[in-house]
């Protein structure tokens, strides 16, 4: 019996297979990867009675149309845009059916930049070192899907979620975002970091799935010297020599040459992830690190020696 398939029609800007990513490979040289805002790909996912770690379809601001070749149940989270099915009005952040033979219809992302499309099942595209995502920056994981590409799905695992919808946040005007410092603020001079608080920054164009690119008022080193290459975690705020911070998404490099001032925690990623070109960015400093959490490494890393790649 032929596996069931998803097809994809048209794409827009960019779109990748993504599940959670490949952790705990950083000492190799692998990054993470995975969904950009993983809350949303989780919520998808838990609608659907699909494991946490089910892979469905990151779409980037223009979205994309499918078609399923059975009927399956799906859920499209994340950035706000219109859905359809067979040509009709669908919901937002709940399960829907889609016939066999429909086409599935997800639009530009009108609040947001990044669209989740989950279906029962999950993309079953052969995983590599454990993980379907796709690594933009290393290429590891399946190419960037193009208007014809045909994903296998797996088997439904289980009932779609009880809900009529379980909408998500939107992403304000302004994201205030909550910044740990470290580790290696101590390159800044003290009216630097406070400039950076008091800064208002937007989004630039230049920003993707490795970084979010701002601009604004120039962070200054005080330091001459080089910085030796040392890890890199998600949500670093790194400054580098046009002293324009870069917030490293989901496809960071493993290491770094430049100072990074602070850590973005990690419940306002999703803000960083969905934050579309022109967006305007405000950094709150936050003084302790969440237990449990990377920002723990900001802390950690004062007290490590750099890792030297030259």
């Amino acid at each position: 019996m032929k596996p069931p398939t998803l097809d994809v029609l048209r794409l827009g800007l960019l779109a990748t297979v993504q599940d959670l990513g490949r952790p705990g490979l950083a000492h190799l040289g692998v990054p993470r990867s995975g969904a950009a805002d993983r809350d949303s790909l989780l919520l998808g996912n838990r609608l659907l009675g699909n494991p946490p770690d089910a892979a469905g379809i990151e779409a980037t601001a223009l979205g994309l149309d499918v078609r399923l070749d059975q009927p399956r149940w799906i859920a499209v989270t994340g950035a706000t845009c219109r859905v359809s099915i067979a040509g009709r009005p669908a919901d937002l952040h709940a399960p829907q059916y889609v016939p066999a033979g429909a086409t599935l219809s997800i639009g530009r992302a009108e609040n947001g930049i990044r669209t989740y499309l989950a279906v029962a099942g999950g993309i079953a595209c052969p995983p590599v070192l454990h993980s379907r995502s796709t690594d933009t920056l290393s290429g590891i994981g399946p190419a960037p899907l193009a208007a014809g590409t045909v994903l296998p799905l797996g088997p439904a695992a289980g009932d779609p979620a009880p809900v009529d919808i379980a909408p998500r946040a939107r992403i304000p005007e302004t994201a205030w975002v909550r910044l740990v410092l470290g580790p290696r603020d101590d390159w800044f001079a003290g009216d630097t970091i406070d400039g950076l608080f008091a800064a208002t920054y937007q989004v630039s164009t230049a920003s993707n799935r490795v970084g979010v690119r701002l601009d604004g008022p120039e962070v200054p080193v005080r330091h001459s010297g080089g910085l030796p290459s040392e890890g890199m975690v998600l949500g670093a705020v790194q400054i580098p020599a046009s002293g324009k911070p870069i917030v490293f998404l989901a496809d960071h490099p493993t290491t770094g040459g430049y100072p990074v001032v602070g850590v973005v925690h990690p419940d306002d990623l999703w803000m960083m992830a969905q934050a579309a070109p022109g967006t305007r960015v405000r950094f709150r400093r936050v003084a302790t690190p969440p237990t449990g959490t990377v920002l723990r490494l900001a802390e950690s890393a004062r007290h490590t020696a750099p890792v030297n790649r030259r």
